[in-house]
């Protein structure tokens, strides 16, 4: 019975709080969120510092997600150099963050979207629900748990705190490059 609740409460949730539609040129959305490891991290520290991509992305060690989170890792020489930011975003506890970052070497903040409410400030599709998956990481099986599941998003935010890119048809393995592109148009 409890969980009968649970799920309509949750079907309540997602219909009852509508998504907004940020468009480019509009400000980006003030947010935070607890990072991968155990800090919050506030969008007011970062905007308007550096160009700042954030991506919204499923789930952690899944093929699509590793793919273009390796994609970004593979180019933050570059990115940095032109003064750019990145952060990934997914319903995934910060503790799957940590464990996802070290098997992979990822070289940027993930924030731990655990209620959606970051990706439904940028108008991505969450679904709501907890899932708890198995994965054999380093020769141990670890738990995995999400609670939130954004569909895949992509937004560059300029020095000037708007959107300056905006892509809701990422292809994983090409979101790195598509923004890199993105990123030598603004400068």
């Amino acid at each position: 019975m409890r969980s009968l609740q649970l799920a309509a409460f949750a079907v309540w949730f997602c219909l009852s709080v509508p998504a907004l539609a940020l468009d480019v040129g509009d400000p980006a959305p003030s947010f935070e969120a607890v990072d991968d490891s155990g800090e919050t991290w506030k969008s007011a520290d970062h905007v308007g510092k550096k160009i700042l991509v954030v991506y919204f992305y499923p789930a952690d060690m899944t093929g699509g997600c590793t793919a273009q989170a390796c994609g970004y890792r593979d180019k933050m020489e570059t990115l940095t150099a032109a003064g750019v930011e990145v952060v990934g975003v997914s319903g995934d506890s910060a503790k799957n963050h940590k464990v996802f970052k070290k098997a992979h070497q990822l070289n940027f903040a993930l924030l731990a979207d655990t209620d959606g409410n970051v990706a439904k400030q940028f108008g991505v599709p969450v679904t709501l629900g907890e899932k708890t998956v198995k994965k054999m990481i380093e020769g141990t099986e670890t738990l995995l748990l999400r609670t939130a599941t954004a569909k895949r998003w992509t937004f560059v935010i300029d020095r000037d705190g708007k959107i300056a890119h905006k892509d809701s048809a990422v292809k994983a393995k090409n979101d790195p490059a598509t923004v890199e592109a993105v990123i030598k148009k603004l400068q």
